[in-house]
């Protein structure tokens, strides 16, 4: 068992390493090189794999309290005619699983909550340009300061330094989708499920958050310019109109309300081929980013949380990639697949598809959660330490 941690990056990865970590005993220092944690993003699907963990840290109460919802359904619609195409009825789920909505900054706030409560050091703007693996590994500030601790763990999203201190640089991959995410009020009594509004080459999914007060936004495009990575980039709420001006299936009056947006584009990125050596972990995005259209990247980030702690825990720290890496990678396909279901386009195919599943939603409505078994039954809590 490791006596310190220093974690880059004070995300939903980050935290919830250090909340782990920090309850099995060791002195963690968070690095997080914004000034202040805000309301930074967006909603985040927290589904029963994810919320395993959330539980076993008892942090769900405090998560209800803060307006998070339980998620009655997933409907899938068409982009122009009202009524449903399928339903995934979530309260078919077992028992003693859940499905959530909540905003990013709640989510994350809890997590932080729970990380200083087993004491540890929260710093904010540290910027971090340099890891160093090695026996008592190191990280390098951009002030210069080095910090050293017994593990280093690289939290720190899609570009991270902690990446690249143990594998090559690769490239991502432009997919040709850009996406858009906005919260608006609930101008139209958002019911507890997530709509998935489905056109050709486009969708748009949204779901309410903080107890049904505002609704959160996604809207994906195919199309070939290229957008920066990262969704902290400005769009313009008009031309986010325009692009979806066809959608008149119930999203629009959520358009109409639209008055921020951000714009980024969406990127493949290859898993790590190295999530650990010589003191130095990676969790989260820094190790396998992923594509938004299963809602997994924050789910996948607090299994990672947990896993590593678990080997840690069972002192065998480099089993935690061959405990994650089958699993992760996985999911990165499914997540591929996804978003060419929701853009068929018009014609035979796309009439034949959706019949398909209005079919199977109405006359075996328990087998349309079926193909989900694998990803919302694994529960990483299993190994509790």
């Amino acid at each position: 068992m490791i006596r310190s941690a220093i974690v880059i990056g004070g995300g939903i990865a980050g935290m919830a390493s250090a909340a782990v970590l920090g309850r099995m005993g060791a002195s963690v220092t968070v690095l997080e090189q914004a000034p202040m944690l805000g309301e930074v993003g967006a909603g985040l699907q927290v589904s029963p794999n994810g919320l395993c963990v959330l539980r076993a840290l008892g942090l769900e109460p405090e998560l209800i309290n803060r307006g998070a919802l339980r998620a009655n359904a997933v409907s899938l619609r068409d982009y122009r005619r009202s009524g449903e195409v399928a339903r995934l009825d979530l309260q078919r789920l077992a028992p003693d699983q859940a499905y959530y909505f909540v905003h990013r900054a709640d989510l994350l706030d809890v997590l932080k909550g729970a990380a200083k409560r087993a004491s540890a050091d929260i710093r904010l703007h540290q910027p971090v340009t340099e890891v160093r693996k090695g026996d008592i590994p190191e990280v390098v500030l951009a002030n210069g300061d080095v910090l050293r601790a017994e593990l280093i763990i690289g939290a720190d999203g899609v570009h991270s330094v902690a990446r690249s201190s143990l594998n090559p640089k690769s490239s991502a991959f432009f997919t040709k989708q850009v996406a858009w995410r906005a919260i608006v009020p609930n101008v139209v009594a958002h019911p507890k499920e997530a709509r998935v509004y489905m056109g050709p080459g486009k969708h748009i999914v949204s779901y309410p958050l903080r107890g049904g007060s505002f609704v959160n936004l996604v809207a994906v495009e195919e199309r070939n310019d290229w957008q920066d990575e990262g969704w902290q980039q400005h769009g313009d709420p008009d031309q986010l109109r325009a692009t979806f001006a066809k959608f008149t299936g119930g999203a629009a009056p959520l358009l109409d309300a639209v008055e921020q947006t951000s714009l980024w584009g969406l990127f493949r990125h290859p898993v790590a081929s190295t999530w650990y050596d010589q003191g130095v972990a990676l969790v989260g995005d820094a190790a396998h980013p992923m594509l938004p259209f299963m809602a997994q990247g924050a789910n996948m980030a607090l299994e990672d949380a947990w896993d590593l702690g678990s080997a840690l825990k069972a002192g065998s720290i480099r089993s935690y990639q061959s405990r994650r890496l089958k699993r992760v990678t996985k999911v990165v396909k499914a997540t591929q697949g996804n978003a060419k279901r929701y853009h068929l386009r018009s014609g035979p195919i796309r009439l034949a598809a959706h019949l398909g599943l209005k079919t199977v939603s109405k006359v075996a409505p328990s087998l349309m959660l079926k193909p989900f078994d694998w990803l919302y039954r694994h529960d990483v809590t299993d190994k509790r330490f």
